[in-house]
């Protein structure tokens, strides 16, 4: 694996080809009209309206160049092993202290949402949990102190 080479899943891929072509087609127009209006207001060194505009400009060009750099150095995961925890993986995990039973999916480091439940291999819990299999115990330590975890199960990409 290279330095750049982004692991991620087919649906993260996706995701950010969907975002590209919004920044790239729909947002940027949004930006070019407000620029035009801004500019229409006169003075621009003192023209809010034009360095806020500006400004998103600046930001969205560097989100659109980010993007394109993640998708050509991507490494698409396809195939999982269910046998064992890799990217791309729902794993469900029982809290041992709380006795709850979690649901994750192992992701990329672009794709994480935790409020989707989706972590990255490269948190904790994600490193964690590469190369385990049903049955072993993994423990992590978080801010408020170290969690214990057993695997219940590995599911493959939906």
């Amino acid at each position: 694996m290279s330095k750049d080479e982004i692991i991620m899943t087919r649906e993260g891929y996706a995701q950010l080809e969907r975002e590209l072509e919004e920044l790239t087609t729909v947002k940027r127009r949004e930006l070019a009209e407000r620029l035009k209006t801004a500019i229409s207001y006169g003075d621009l060194k003192e023209n809010s309206e034009y360095h806020s505009a500006k400004n998103d400009q600046s930001f969205m060009e560097t989100r659109v160049l980010t993007i394109e750099k993640m998708l050509k150095n991507a490494r698409i995961v396809d195939h999982i092993d269910n046998s064992v925890v890799s990217v791309g993986s729902v794993v469900i995990l029982n809290d041992v202290e709380f006795a709850e039973q979690i649901e994750y999916r192992i992701v990329g480091p672009a794709e994480a949402d935790v409020a989707d439940n989706k972590i990255s291999y490269e948190s904790p819990l994600g490193a964690a949990l590469m190369g385990k299999s049903v049955g072993d115990k993994i423990s992590v330590e978080a801010p408020m102190g170290r969690i214990e975890y057993e695997l219940l199960e590995i599911k493959g990409l939906a």
